[in-house]
């Protein structure tokens, strides 16, 4: 349950807490479909990432498969939009539970404020990071049953005041924004079902991880897209969409009209807040093990791989929780950017990770799958071809930026190339 609980904890954040609101802002009542939309496409790359992890144990995830399949060149740029999503998402999410924390205790809003708060929030979790996965795993159980007992409470007391209200007239039309609106709200929202492939990543920290990293996969996928469904459809049916648009609290915004209880209200912008805090923990872990599965590789400085007697990867810990502090820093705490970045980067990675399950295929037969995509080739095809027209959808400053890191990274890897061939050759 701990490899589940370390998915879910990645899943379940800022994303329907937060963005949610945005997305029904692009989408109308349509963002249920939105929600499922994004579903779609993400659950095509988790029935890869089930099939890939089944034989495919180390640390790394995404990059791993990917260098495996397709080289070292190809396996080094998944890896470093990896670890920059995984930075990047933590980033925003960091924002998120900045925002929620002002709203909590009453503190009048103030960007300088949310931008403090949210710089030091990954710090603090980078300091659990040290202590071990075990350590980190037992935080995050604890902060991943806190958020489903809220979204599920969200559901049951918000679906039963919409029904016996009998007033459905909040569905009406719709698809206000069209069709494009509805897929934009898709493209945005995607960032709330990011995190399932993180327990890839930790692999070689989950037991038996050849039979554990598939089902945390899907019980995580299956568990998250339940109660995002529930939530959004509730959401809407209480809420003029429009409202929620403008809301930096949709949740709680929504229940506000199904319920006065001052108890309720406040155990959802609780749970938002360890929410956001689990995703920024699962982020770390991810982040880590990404960079130091790479440096493992020497396609990055080789120090990075340094582990610590816990078995924790200390310097890249170190790297991830400090960069995530300067990211909401000098972005100036401007949630939406962050997240179409990160959308950005995400779809490419897991775009090569159904490319990955069928070059593999090929290459390596043989292996021993204890988990192989159904009706293969036509999830992993659809999941390719679906990431690429999902990205049309997101901001094209997303596409800027995104390149701007890919850049250095090429630019970090020329370099580290020379420098190793140097060393061999004194």
């Amino acid at each position: 349950m701990g490899a589940a609980g370390v998915s879910i904890g990645a899943i379940i954040g800022a994303g329907i807490f937060v963005l949610s609101g945005v997305a029904s802002g692009l989408a109308g009542p349509a963002v249920i479909f939105s929600f499922g939309v994004a579903g779609i496409v993400a659950f095509l790359t988790a029935l890869s990432s089930a099939e890939l992890s089944s034989f495919i144990t180390e640390s790394g995830g995404s990059y791993i498969y990917t260098h495996k399949a397709f080289g070292k060149f190809w396996g080094y740029l998944v890896g470093w939009m990896q670890s920059f999503d995984y930075i990047v998402g933590a980033s925003a999410v960091s924002i998120g539970f900045a925002a929620y924390f002002m709203y909590f205790f009453g503190i009048s809003q103030s960007q300088g404020l949310i931008i403090i708060v949210g710089s030091i929030l990954p710090l603090v979790l980078m300091i659990v990071n040290f202590r071990g996965i075990k350590e980190a795993s037992g935080t995050n159980n604890l902060l991943v049953g806190l958020k489903i007992a809220a979204l599920a409470v969200f559901i049951i007391v918000g679906g039963t005041f919409l029904i016996s209200r009998g007033d459905f007239s909040n569905y009406q039309p719709l698809f206000p924004m069209g069709v494009k609106g509805m897929l934009s709200g898709a493209a945005i929202i995607f960032f709330a079902f990011v995190g399932f492939n993180t327990v890839t990543v930790i692999a070689e920290e989950v037991k038996y991880p050849e039979k554990n990293v598939p089902r945390a996969i899907m019980l995580a996928f299956i568990i998250c897209t339940l109660l995002y469904i529930g939530v959004s459809s509730v959401s809407v049916g209480l809420v003029n969409w429009k409202i929620l648009g403008m809301s930096d609290a949709p949740l709680e915004e929504a229940l506000k009209a199904a319920t006065n209880n001052i108890f309720l209200l406040k155990f959802i912008s609780i749970s938002a807040l360890f929410a956001t805090a689990s995703v920024v923990m699962s982020s770390i872990l991810g982040g880590s093990r990404a960079l130091f599965a790479m440096a493992r590789q020497r396609v990055i400085p080789g120090m990075l791989a340094r582990i610590s007697k816990n078995g924790v990867p200390t310097f890249t810990v170190m790297l991830s929780g400090f960069v995530i502090a300067v990211i909401v820093i000098a972005s100036k705490g401007n949630l939406g950017w962050l997240a179409s970045i990160f959308n950005f980067g995400t779809l490419m990675t897991y775009f090569f990770i159904n490319l990955s399950v069928v070059r593999l295929r090929k290459k390596m037969p043989d292996a021993n799958r204890t988990f192989r995509v159904p009706f293969y080739p036509i999830p992993p095809v659809l999941g390719v071809l679906s990431c690429f027209g999902l990205a049309f959808y997101l901001n094209p400053n997303a596409v800027f930026f995104a390149g701007a890191w890919i850049a250095i990274g090429l630019a970090a890897y020329e370099y580290n190339k020379r420098r190793e061939t140097k060393s061999l050759s004194i």
